[in-house]
Formats: structure tokens, sequence, C-alpha cells
């Protein structure tokens, strides 16, 4: 009787703690992720497709851009950007006949300023790096403007573009990244209008090309 009775008492005691055992608070659940707003400036090289027109004009086919943006990124990974970047680059004016060029001593500006809006996916590789495709339309500003010039002479037009990108982003501090991007635009017909300049004589007529830029990312 007696050892039965202390058998009830022992298992009496056991009982809660068994069940405080047991119970587990639990964890907290992580943040759901949330859309994201971010802001970045690039800088880097644009190769032109017109080759020979560039050449003959600015002594070179590339080079440098500058640009800024701002971008909203989807929970999912799908992003919708704006970029507007700036070339410029000064040159001399040239007369083409019977393939021969001729310098005219005309100093000459050259300026393209791209308005792009872009749309991608962000792939979810890591938690510090992350690569990136997208692709969208675009319109290019195209300005060449001459000493000694009338407005008629001078050239002010917008094309329209389409362009890819690829590149990856690294997370350096929580509210900012640095990337790299190759970039790939075309515009058809923009060049060669006037039938004596350099694009008509080498026919070429796509303002577009390729490039790379580094980018500076402030935000999530």
């Amino acid at each position: 009787m007696t050892r039965h009775l202390t058998t009830a008492i022992v298992f009496c005691l056991l009982v809660p703690s068994l069940g405080r055992a047991q119970v587990r608070p639990a964890r907290p659940l992580p943040p759901p992720p949330t859309l994201a707003v971010r802001g970045f400036g690039d800088i880097g090289g644009f190769s032109f497709a017109a080759q020979h027109s560039f050449e003959t004009i600015l002594g070179s086919r590339s080079g440098p851009l500058f640009g800024g943006g701002a971008e909203v990124v989807l929970p999912q990974g799908i992003f919708v950007g704006m970029h507007v970047s700036r070339f410029q680059r000064s040159g001399e004016r040239v007369f083409i006949f019977e393939d021969q060029t001729f310098d005219l001593g005309i100093d000459t500006t050259v300026r393209i300023t791209p308005i792009e809006v872009t749309g991608g996916y962000r792939f979810p590789v890591g938690r510090r790096v992350r690569p990136y495709v997208g692709g969208g339309i675009g319109w290019h500003r195209y300005q060449e403007t001459s000493e000694f010039a009338d407005d008629d002479e001078n050239v002010d037009e917008t094309h329209r573009g389409y362009h890819l990108l690829g590149g990856a982003e690294v997370r350096v501090a929580r509210w900012f990244g640095v990337g790299g991007e190759i970039h790939w635009a075309t515009v058809p017909d923009a060049l060669g209008q006037d039938g004596n300049g350099a694009s008509a004589a080498f026919g070429e007529t796509n303002l577009g090309g390729a490039g790379f830029r580094v980018k500076f990312v402030v935000g999530r």
C-alpha cells in the first residue's frame, strides 16, 4: 500500500514537469520580403556599332558614359527601373567625296542621351551576390552641334531603341551595393539621314552598340 502511494505521488510530481518540457515557445517567423525602392549612379564606357562614322568625326568609336536612375524590386525578384545616361565627345566636321575624307576644321560636339525603361529578374543565388538579367525600350536623343552652324545645320533628333543587359550586384552594406553590368542596345535607322555625312558614306545607320558600366546602388 505504501509503495503504491509513493509511486502515485512521484508520478503526479513528474507529469507537470514533462508537460512543461514538451511545450516549447515557437520561434518568431522571419519578416516577409517587402518591396524595395533603390537609386543608383553608374560610370562606364560604350562602343558604338557605327564604327567608321564615330572614328571619322570623333577619332574613336568609344568613350565614357555617365548615368543614374531608380528601380523598384518586387519580393519575387522581378524589377522595373528607369535609367538616364549621357555620352559626349568633341571632334571635327568632315566632308566625304569619292571615299576620301576631308577635314573641314570646324569643331563639332556629339551628345547622346538615352532614357531607358528596363524590366528584369534578380536570381536568388546568395545573400550578398545577386546576378540579374533584363531588357526593355529606350529613347535616344542624338545632338550634333558645330561652330558657325545654323540651327538647320545642327542635328537634334530622338530615336527609339531596344536593349538587353546582365550583371551582378554585391551587397557591401545593408543599404549599399556595387555592381558590374554589360549593356547592349540597338537603335535602327537613327543615322545616315544626311547624304553628305559620314554615316551615309559608310552605310551605317544604327546608333546602338555595347558597353560596360559599374553601378553604385543605394537601397535594399
